[in-house]
């Protein structure tokens, strides 16, 4: 960041925002150490100049009061001392080593690795696992997505993304897009669907979301039905006979069996049981079978609540159906720079103590306090926590406590005292998200896929360090690579990328310890020959491997010459990873590339997931709510003023700053709770008070609290206080999907009461 002090101007500098998994591009001007401006960046290749109203204020993030700057180390009484960095990490090592060395490796677990916005540090705390021969860990992702993924793998291994920029028809599913977006630039793009007359937009959501009074068509289904509407719109596809019968004989396996069980299905009446009048479910059938193209986006709505996996299952057969897969304003499989939906069958891996299904990688959130609240010889011994707050964010928030309390060592990284760094034996303060270089693995577009390496704009607060330091200091703590001499990798660095390539694998294959902490091997090694610092350097791998696995996709984005290798390609992204200071394109993608994409044994796909058909065979129609709870809440609900808990200053929200419960008025009169009243929010997981807010764009039944909230943070006198309810005081950990183990948040039974007055 340059700064002419003599003339009192200050250059914009790029950097993107992390709030949601857009991470638009933003630029910012510093003041100080204060982010004074901020707006869209023109130049970013997705968002081009777009931002919504949330990013304008993250400096309260950058400068939040509860930043830490120095090493914390609990005491035996539960309070904090201040220790130098090389006591905390000494310390931690040793006790990493003793939890190894008494109980094995996978006894360490580890959480999260990133958040929103950075994602490069949660690869050095891969190296540290490596060092500890860890296997076990989780994140946001598998409270949200493992469903879907688990779906994905097993229909055609890979992960689809609609190209909402060309669909004719474009369906989103308990999403808002016009809150949560998730498709770039989301609100001029919904602007411009709705007001074509020859595109359709189709909302399926409980509530009259900002999305839904844009839509020619608003499902709006009773609160946990998803699997009931999805399923009758599938069968109406089927019953009328509206499939793409040329693309399923030549693209997909098992359709018989896929249309025997849809004819099975009473679509009006499973309609009526969602609440919605069949003849509406019908005619948003036959528009979705009669497009040219049609994409999908399912979101938590539905993936947080019951039968979810199932309802993932039905909106991708939803999209089969007609074919629209591989073609323009289709769906396709993008992509990417690191998989986060691994694409191989996911049936084989399970966790330790529940046998629980792992996903992409990932144990369940929800079973995690359970697996350690145990006396199983193969519970976890120790976490190791990284940017998350899962004692704030997972289900049954006291079971959780509960859990940390039981474990021999936990260790947090994060920029501030979290609820979670309250519980933890260390907690070690990182830079901040505009204090280091940075980027995402949310790279999820179709057909042009976009990255951005942000550079920092601001050097760390002093104390502080970036993750990739901590994890390799503590690699270094551990002895994982005594003996191993590093010099002659640095010094094939320094000669040159294709002199480097060459001695790393040379390295790896004379001394197999190095691939198991490969990113703190080349941050040590090909980070000091980088122009701009040491941390991007595990990019160098990955873009290697994201080269590799889409040549021409990313050639065609500009990456490489004709007739280049896969290596070159490669080398070239990398390069221009570094340069490219408002992010770049780094893939276009043909549409026929899809199916060089889809790694079934023969290339097609598999529509019978048997689990799943077997679950569609027994839904019914009188399931409802548990007796004394006829209210269903949405624990977590994204709005103007909220997200997640990564800015924990109060003062960023304008309004709505207590997080208001929404409830339509005709559920509250009955009760005789006004707009503005207090009441008592009961569910089988916990209670709390909320503040009343009467709202006729929620459906009659349903209620909602905000995501974000419920926040210990110091006041003015230096005492914590609590911002508005923490939604998962309300949940339960058994509350969850069978199959992925997804949470049911968007579902939980509740009931409210008047506040006495």
């Amino acid at each position: 960041m340059t700064t002419d002090t003599a003339a009192g101007t200050t250059n914009w500098q790029p950097t993107a925002c992390i709030l949601c998994e857009c991470n638009c591009g933003l630029e910012v001007e510093v003041a100080g150490r204060r982010l004074a401006r901020i707006r869209g960046d023109k130049a970013h290749p997705a968002s081009a100049g777009y931002t919504c109203e949330k990013p304008l204020r993250l400096d309260h993030y950058q400068n939040a009061p509860d930043r830490l700057t120095s090493p914390m180390r609990r005491r035996a009484d539960g309070t904090f001392e201040a220790v130098d960095w090389d006591t905390a990490l000494s310390e931690i090592a040793a006790r990493l080593l003793a939890v190894r060395d008494a109980h094995g490796g996978p006894s360490i677990f580890f959480y999260g690795g990133g958040g929103q916005g950075n994602h490069l540090g949660g690869v050095y705390m891969r190296s540290l696992m490596g060092a500890l021969g860890a296997r076990y860990r989780s994140n946001a992702l598998a409270q949200e997505k493992t469903g879907e993924f688990w779906v994905d793998a097993r229909l055609y291994r890979g992960h689809t993304r609609g190209d909402f920029e060309h669909a004719e028809v474009s369906v989103f599913i308990g999403k808002n897009p016009w809150m949560s977006h998730g498709i770039p630039r989301a609100r001029p793009m919904l602007r411009e669907i709705a007001r074509d007359p020859n595109r359709t937009m189709i909302v399926i959501d409980p509530r009259r979301t900002e999305t839904a009074e844009l839509a020619e068509h608003h499902l709006a289904l009773r609160p946990g039905t998803d699997a009931w509407c999805l399923a009758a719109l599938c069968a109406v596809i089927v019953q009328e006979d509206l499939m793409n019968h040329q693309f399923l004989a030549e693209h997909a396996n098992g359709t018989d069996e896929v249309i025997t069980a849809l004819r099975a299905i009473p679509a009006d009446a499973y309609a009526a049981h969602c609440g919605l009048d069949p003849s509406d479910v019908r005619t948003v059938a036959r528009r979705i079978a009669a497009a040219g193209s049609v994409s999908i986006f399912e979101d938590l709505g539905m993936q947080q609540a019951p039968h979810s996996t199932l309802s993932s299952y039905l909106d991708k057969l939803l999209w089969l159906l007609v074919g629209s897969f591989g073609t323009p304003g289709g769906m396709g499989m993008h992509t990417d720079i690191v998989p986060l939906a691994r694409t191989e069958h996911e049936d084989r891996d399970f966790s330790p103590v529940l046998g629980a299904r792992i996903i992409a990688g990932l144990v369940p959130s929800n079973v995690i306090a359970e697996e350690i609240l145990t006396e199983h010889p193969d519970r976890y011994r120790a976490m190791v926590i990284q940017s998350a707050n899962p004692a704030h964010s997972l289900a049954d928030t006291p079971s959780f406590r509960r859990a940390l309390a039981a474990l021999d060592l936990v260790v947090t990284v994060d920029v501030a005292m979290t609820e979670t760094a309250r519980l933890s034996h260390y907690v070690l303060p990182a830079a901040t998200q505009f204090e280091k270089w940075e980027c995402t693995w949310f790279n999820f577009e179709f057909p042009h896929n976009t990255f951005h390496l942000r550079a920092p704009v601001l050097e760390p607060l002093e104390g502080t360090l970036v993750e990739a330091e901590i994890y390799a200091r503590l690699v270094d703590n551990l002895g994982t690579l005594d003996g191993v001499d590093l010099t002659p990798l640095a010094e094939a660095a320094a000669a040159g990328r294709a002199e480097f390539a060459a001695a790393v694998e040379a390295a790896i294959a004379a001394e197999p310890r190095i691939a198991a902490v490969l990113p703190i091997v080349l941050y040590r090694t090909l980070g000091p020959a980088l122009p701009d610092g040491p941390v991007p350097a595990a990019l160098w791998s990955i873009a290697r491997r994201a080269a590799a696995a889409a040549p021409d996709a990313v050639r065609r984005a500009g990456h490489g010459q004709p007739g280049d290798d896969a290596a070159a390609i490669g080398e070239a992204l990398f390069d221009a990873m570094l340069a490219g200071r408002h992010g770049i394109t780094f893939s276009v993608d043909d549409h026929a590339d899809v199916w060089s994409r889809v790694t079934t044994p023969d290339g097609r796909i598999n529509l019978v997931i048997p689990e799943l058909l077997e679950e569609l065979a027994g839904l019914r129609t009188d399931e409802g709510l548990p007796d004394g709870f006829p209210l269903v809440l949405a624990a977590g609900e994204r709005r103007a003023f909220t997200a997640n808990t990564i800015i924990r200053n109060p003062d960023w929200r304008r309004r709505d700053t207590g997080g208001a419960l929404r409830v339509h008025p005709k559920d509250a009169a009955p009760l005789g709770i006004g707009d503005g009243d207090r009441a008592t929010l009961i569910t089988a997981g916990g209670q709390a008070e909320v503040l009343i807010a009467h709202d006729e764009t929620m459906p009659v039944g349903a209620i909602a609290l905000p995501n974000g909230l419920g926040l210990d943070v110091l006041d003015a006198d230096g005492k914590l206080h609590r911002t508005g309810v923490a939604p998962n005081e309300l949940t339960r950990a058994e509350d969850r999907d069978p199959i992925a183990g997804t949470p049911w948040h968007k579902h939980v039974p509740a009931r409210l009461e008047p506040f006495p007055a």
